[in-house]
């Protein structure tokens, strides 16, 4: 207990030298920060200097083996950084889907040469990360995709869509799931691959949504050639990998959602003052109050349960049939935030720009209408309440 006192210490000492003064105060979540790779856009000094010291240090990926550009950490230790980058307020280093998926995925499954090839990179901010799993045939029934990889000695040559690929056209590299095989159970037939998004016979076409932004995409495979090299485990044994890494994006996911909602009751109470106060400053509607008080508390349990999840993770498990759960939940506790700030607007909420309008409540109506999404991506609902069935309750 000392030593980790220590490095506490050490982790304070050194944040309040190095991290800029002008992100102090600045974090918002797992996923707001500097995303990297080629095509960064970036070019703000204090973030490039933020992420600079902290590759340095190992301190994008604390807790991966200092070999591929980690820090080295136990949990322990990492949980006492995490703690004191909060404590400032200060935005992660970097993100991504490198960090939070494919990284730790790699770890896990990956070969010695891949995680050379890649694990550094990652760490470093040099390459950004998509995932190409769903596909239009095949979204929460992902068993049944399509896209095939077709042997030719030392390489597949892959052919078909993915679909609700997040960030395809900022990414440098995709992680895919392709058939290998159409004998037997469709579970046995999947590899997983890494596919260079410069690799001719790729093409990448942004999808739009209702809230008018969107990081979605559609990713189409023509021909494209893969070294076998690129496979993540063993061809044909791609469902193992898919579904470990599942478990880190559902974790990261809910975290990312415990974070934004960890002021959701008084981003109400705030809509509210602005839209239904009576003359005493009070909030008078009594099935408002209790609507509101109803996220709070959903809110602080919601919390707890992360933070009991947090703590079970200590031991090193990776994440679990549990992370269904956070984002079962998450995703609709979120829903029903923004649900209720745009009944609380009321016609407020209706805008979409022009005069007439604040911009906090033209904000809140985008966020409300994106929010719909909430309870498809990473997985639908339905699929994980029968996740939860079978795996955490043991139902037949």
């Amino acid at each position: 207990m000392a030593s980790l006192e220590q490095f506490r210490s050490e982790a304070r000492q050194w944040l309040e030298k190095h991290a800029p003064a002008s992100l102090v105060g600045t974090g918002r979540g797992p996923f707001e920060g500097y995303w990297g790779g080629k095509k960064n856009t970036e070019t703000r000094s204090d973030v490039m200097k933020w992420l600079e010291v902290c590759v340095e240090r190992g301190w994008t990926a604390p807790m991966w083996p200092t070999e591929f550009g980690g820090g080295g950490l136990s949990r322990d230790e990492a949980e006492v950084l995490a703690g004191e980058m909060e404590r400032l307020q200060l935005p992660p280093p970097l993100v991504g889907f490198g960090l939070a998926m494919i990284g730790p995925t790699l770890l896990d499954f990956g070969s010695q040469a891949q995680k050379r090839e890649h694990l550094m990179r990652i760490a470093r901010g040099e390459v950004r990360w998509c995932q190409g799993y769903s596909e239009p045939g095949a979204g929460s029934d992902l068993a049944s995709l399509s896209t095939k990889a077709t042997d030719c000695g030392d390489a597949f040559i892959i052919n078909g869509q993915k679909v609700w690929t997040s960030h395809a056209d900022k990414s440098d590299w995709i992680f895919s799931l392709v058939r290998t095989n159409t004998e037997g159970k469709k579970q046995e037939g999947i590899t997983f691959i890494l596919i260079d998004m410069e690799t001719p016979g790729v093409s990448v076409r942004p999808i739009e949504l209702i809230s008018g932004a969107s990081p979605f995409c559609e990713v189409f495979f023509e021909d494209v050639k893969v070294p076998k090299c690129n496979v993540v485990s063993e061809v044909h044994k791609g469902w193992t990998v898919a579904k470990a890494l599942l478990g880190y994006e559902r974790s990261v996911i809910g975290r990312a959602m415990g974070s934004q909602m960890s002021d959701a009751e008084d981003q109400l109470i705030a809509c509210a003052r602005r839209h239904l106060d009576d003359a005493t400053g009070a909030l008078s509607d009594p099935y408002m109050r209790h609507e509101i008080a109803k996220v709070g508390m959903d809110e602080q349990c919601f919390a707890l349960t992360l933070n009991r999840i947090q703590q079970a993770r200590k031991g090193g498990r990776a994440p679990g049939p549990e992370s269904s759960v956070v984002k079962l939940f998450g995703s609709r506790l979120k829903q029903r935030w923004w649900e209720l700030s745009a009944q609380i607007a009321g016609a407020q909420a209706l805008g979409w720009d022009g005069p007439g309008f604040e911009e906090e409540d033209l904000n809140m109506t985008r966020a409300w209408l994106r929010s719909r999404g909430n309870t498809i991506e990473g997985g639908t609902s339905e699929i994980q309440l029968n996740i939860v069935a079978k795996r955490v309750l043991g139902l037949p």
